[in-house]
């Protein structure tokens, strides 16, 4: 059997579990794909990432920054204005996530066969027991 390094290391305190985690999250992939077009400021993006409230968005960019993949410039403008743009490793994990949501959208029927096979059986069974 192939041991599987990814399952052996990963644990809560493994040193990759936070990247995983902001990659996975609901909001990260879209705020992501949308820096990868090209910057925008915060009201840009909160238009943009349509039902992220001003909080989360808030949050994902801090913790996007935080983890190296987002960068927060202070524009020199006569009111303040702030611009997000992603990191070389942003636009590393931004290539990363538009392969996943092509892989996605080229499974998407299997994926839906599966649930309909699935849920066929489980109907199966669950009326079996009556």
């Amino acid at each position: 059997m192939t041991r599987n390094r990814f399952l052996e290391e990963y644990s809560a305190d493994c040193t990759f579990s936070p990247s995983l985690e902001r990659l996975f999250d609901k909001w990260s992939p879209c705020v992501v794909s949308s820096l990868a077009e090209r910057p925008h400021r915060f009201g840009e993006l909160h238009r943009r990432v349509q039902g992220i409230s001003q909080k989360m968005l808030t949050s994902s960019l801090h913790d996007l920054e935080r983890d190296g993949f987002v960068l927060r410039e202070v524009l020199p403008t006569g009111r303040v204005t702030v611009e997000y743009s992603l990191t070389s490793l942003g636009g590393q994990l931004a290539t990363l996530i538009a392969t996943l949501c092509a892989w996605t959208q080229e499974h998407a029927d299997d994926v839906i066969a599966a649930r309909e096979r699935f849920d066929r059986r489980q109907e199966d069974e669950d009326g079996g027991m009556g």
